[in-house]
């Protein structure tokens, strides 16, 4: 009996003693595969964090926003031109990194003897062509060549004086675009501001009192956004002309009433709200709750709003500049520029191209930098987030 006993507790011992040789071997195993992981994990973190901040935060919207407004603040020291100034010399010079060369071509010798028709396959008197070299001629060579032909060429060269070419009538590009930064920055935060304090004055009126003047403020915004907007502002420019002030009047006109329809909605909750009741018991003024209690309730929603709005604006000036009835000449303006250049789209595709792309990143980085705003404001997306 005491055999079988000892026996058995010898065996015990023994799988007690196995048992702890296997546990650790597997706590060994264990902690070799969290390091392997913890190893892979930080080496796939930095690339991983990386792209994380790049979805979480918009850098690159907000990167190009801060150029866009570094560079309207201060155009006059950036740009390297005057952007009014015209050199015919220069008119549809290509960027300084883009080949082919394009050579100014003329005929010389008596007109009479030498005619020269148009559109024939010829040279056009006056205008531009593109001609495909090695790029290794000299100057002289490439005269030589075109006297050979009985032609004169007067030289085109790409230079670094006009980084980004110049438009038809020889003003620098790069010049353009920066002063015309300023302008789309100046135009949209005066029409902006306009819209702003009229849409949320009327939306806090129409939310707080609610009745006949809630329906006829919201029937008045229903009516508006029903209007052929572009149609009328270029109706009223043909009318009353080309002016700044006008086309300021019309972006203001077009910008209050996202912030009716939005501001009503926040204030039909709000006013209903315990700290508004006890600011009427008080005896607080209309006035007083509405700017006190009432507005910054709203705040989040009207900067999400004017975020989005400000790209809208960028791009409605723009369209109205390109059918001329935006940013009277010759004030630089982003949709001008595109409209000067759909001429020589063939020849000379830097004029339209350049200051379309700035109108492009300019709306895109709005509408993303509004987007995060909104879903960084509402705490009802932060819920879900």
């Amino acid at each position: 009996m005491s055999d079988s006993t000892s026996s058995q507790t010898c065996y015990t011992h023994t799988s007690t003693q196995e048992f702890g040789t296997h546990r650790r071997k597997n706590m060994a195993q264990a902690d070799i595969t969290a390091d392997l992981a913890k190893q892979v994990g930080s080496e796939r973190s930095a690339v991983g964090n990386v792209w994380y901040i790049i979805r979480r935060w918009p850098i690159i919207p907000v990167a190009i926003l801060v150029v866009l407004i570094f560079t309207g603040i201060f155009a006059n020291f950036l740009a390297p031109h005057s952007p009014i100034v015209a050199r015919p010399d220069d008119r549809n010079l290509p960027p300084a990194w883009y080949s082919p060369i394009v050579l100014n071509v003329k005929p010389t010798g008596d007109p009479l003897a030498f005619p020269v028709p148009v559109n024939v396959g010829l040279v056009e008197a006056g205008a531009l062509y593109e001609i495909p070299l090695t790029g290794d001629e000299t100057e002289e060579q490439v005269v030589a060549a075109f006297e050979a032909a009985g032609l004169v060429a007067k030289t085109k060269f790409p230079t670094w004086n006009h980084i980004l070419g110049a438009d038809h009538i020889g003003r620098d590009l790069l010049s353009r675009i920066i002063h015309g930064a300023r302008v789309s920055l100046t135009v949209t935060a005066i029409s902006l501001v306009s819209g702003l304090l009229v849409g949320v004055s009327m939306g806090l009126v129409a939310g707080y009192f609610g009745g006949f003047l809630d329906e006829a403020i919201m029937r008045i915004t229903d009516v508006w956004l029903g209007l052929p907007f572009i149609l009328i502002a270029i109706v009223v420019v043909i009318s009353l002309g080309q002016t700044m002030t006008i086309l300021l009047g019309l972006l203001a006109l077009l910008s209050w009433t996202p912030f009716v329809r939005n501001v009503r909605g926040e204030v039909l909750t709000l006013k209903e709200l315990d700290y508004v009741s006890l600011a009427k018991v008080v005896g607080a003024s209309t006035f007083r709750i509405l700017i006190w209690h009432i507005l910054p309730g709203c705040i989040n929603t009207v900067i999400v709003i004017a975020t989005l709005r400000v790209g809208q604006l960028i791009l409605t000036e723009a369209i109205l500049s390109f059918l001329g009835a935006g940013i009277p000449p010759p004030t630089p303006a982003w949709g001008a520029m595109v409209n000067d250049g759909r001429a020589f789209i063939n020849d000379a595709w830097w004029v339209s191209f350049f200051p379309g792309v700035c109108i492009f990143l300019v709306v895109m980085s709005l509408n993303f930098f509004g987007d995060w705003l909104r879903d960084r404001l509402d705490p009802r997306l932060r819920q879900l987030n």
